[in-house]
């Protein structure tokens, strides 16, 4: 998973993202080029476009072709398409609900933590017990991004 989350795991409003730190968006498409990503009809409607250089990957319970995305009616069957491609990393990118459903499914979660606390409606779940945070960079505000901000990354632990 890849996810932008404040202090509250907030991650979305009325389908937008919470704010714009350019930061965020060029460590997310660092991470993501030249692998699939998954997310649900709504993430997809709220950017508009596949994202290029990347095989995407849409949940939603209407499977009608969207062009330059393969569309699926399960997370099981988006995670089996993705590894019939022989994908090495497949990065759950969104909503709020295609998170809760794949946590099971998730190994590895890319966290850039937001340090302030924004309205929201769209929540990423709390990671429980079974995680440890793995690696952590901190970064402050600048002229381009508007908050303090730290990029984590959580491993699941195999019990």
């Amino acid at each position: 998973m890849i996810v932008a989350a404040d202090e509250q795991n907030g991650i979305g409003l009325n389908n937008e993202l919470l704010c714009h730190l350019p930061a965020d968006l060029k460590y997310f498409k660092s991470l993501t080029t030249g692998h699939a990503i998954l997310m649900g009809r709504k993430t997809f409607d709220s950017i508009g476009k596949p994202l290029p250089n990347r095989t995407n990957i849409i949940i939603s319970r209407n499977t009608s072709n969207i062009e330059g995305c393969h569309v699926f009616n399960s997370i099981e069957a988006g995670i089996d398409f993705a590894k019939s491609l022989n994908e090495t990393e497949l990065f759950i990118i969104g909503g709020d609900s295609i998170y809760k459903q794949s946590l099971a499914f998730t190994n590895v979660v890319y966290l850039t933590r937001i340090h302030h606390t924004f309205n929201a409606d769209a929540f990423f779940p709390s990671l429980k017990n079974n995680w440890q945070l793995t690696n952590e960079e901190k970064h402050l505000a600048d002229e381009k991004n508007k908050f303090d901000y730290s990029f984590q990354v959580f491993e699941k632990i195999l019990l």
